[in-house]
């Protein structure tokens, strides 16, 4: 996302941390934002470059993303190296891992989306080898609840639906409780086109935004991948990568389903939060595409008591469609 305004402006202790850590002969230069309060820019030294985190106490902790970053280089995946950090002011000074995004990779280069869809799999294949790191807490179905209760508690607001969200909750109880007890890997949360950077010209994958990560059901992740809420995968690519992963790795279509349910549950009401509590309406565009998502998942058979109260509680009026008033 393009910084804009002086929301992008350095904190003021910026370059006193640089100083303190051998970067005092760098320019600040603004890199992005994202959804949270996190803010992003890059550090221009003479012969060098490094990107500076701004994760501003008391609405964002930079530790959760030092210790998974550390555990990810332990275990031979490339997340960016942590060069310095203050935790009182929220600043950490990390590796700069480049412009090569997979997204726009992808968007310059269409013909490499299948290679770099592939590679995106067979990381996840190698991650879920491994079992997940001691300190993380527990994706578990309380959290899962709470996920999918942003959809109730923002996006049926924000659109007028009086819906039951008690009988919201008990559908996803009976659908998700199958669930309970799996195995658990690292679940990185957000990994998807907009995280993921091609490094050595696209010979490994660089890992970023992990700092929510959670131990759970190691199909989350191939969920955040191939139901990206920010650019289209077509049905075939997602088949294909979906066969992929169960070449190498245990993979369970009623897991996908309920946990793309889920996910795509949480962020239509996310994104409905960041237009009406943040200001940040430019995440309205992309409910249509999530939408897209939920009514295949629901499809399943295993979504059926969730499928059920979505045609007894929001009309097609509320759904896709409904964000045509409000995206161009």
């Amino acid at each position: 996302m393009a910084p804009t305004g002086s929301a992008m402006t350095p904190p003021s202790s910026a370059p006193r941390f640089l100083a303190a850590n051998g970067w005092g002969d760098g320019i600040i230069r603004p890199l992005a934002g994202d959804a949270s309060f996190r803010r992003y820019f890059r550090v221009h030294a003479p012969d060098r470059t490094a990107v500076l985190m701004d994760a501003p106490p008391p609405h964002e902790d930079p530790r959760p993303f030092i210790s998974v970053a550390r555990h990810l280089h332990a275990l031979g995946f490339a997340a960016p190296a942590i060069i310095a950090s203050d935790l009182e002011a929220g600043l950490v000074l990390i590796e700069d891992f480049g412009d090569s995004r997979m997204a726009e990779v992808i968007a310059a280069r269409p013909a490499r989306e299948s290679a770099i869809y592939a590679q995106a799999i067979d990381l996840l294949v190698e991650l879920g080898r491994h079992p997940a790191m001691a300190e993380l807490a527990p994706y578990d179905l309380e959290v899962y609840q709470r996920e999918a209760g942003l959809f109730t508690e923002w996006y049926a607001p924000a659109l007028g639906l009086e819906v039951d969200a008690e009988g919201y909750r008990l559908a996803w109880q009976e659908a998700l409780s199958p669930l309970a007890g799996h195995h658990a890997v690292t679940v990185l949360r957000d990994y998807h086109a907009e995280n993921i950077m091609l490094l050595d010209h696209g010979k490994r994958l660089g890992l970023l935004d992990f700092q929510d990560a959670l131990a759970g059901h190691p199909t989350y992740d191939l969920v955040s991948l191939l139901q990206d809420a920010r650019r289209d995968v077509s049905v075939e690519l997602e088949a294909s990568m979906i066969a992929r992963y169960a070449s190498a790795m245990p993979f369970d279509d009623a897991a996908y389903a309920l946990l793309g349910a889920q996910r795509n549950a949480k962020i239509l009401g996310i994104f409905t939060r960041l237009w009406k509590r943040d200001g940040k309406p430019r995440y309205l565009t992309y409910q249509p595409r999530v939408w897209g998502c939920l009514e295949r998942d629901l499809a399943h058979p295993a979504l059926a008591p969730v499928a059920a109260w979505f045609d007894r509680n929001v009309p097609f009026s509320g759904r896709a469609t409904a964000w045509d008033t409000y995206v161009e």
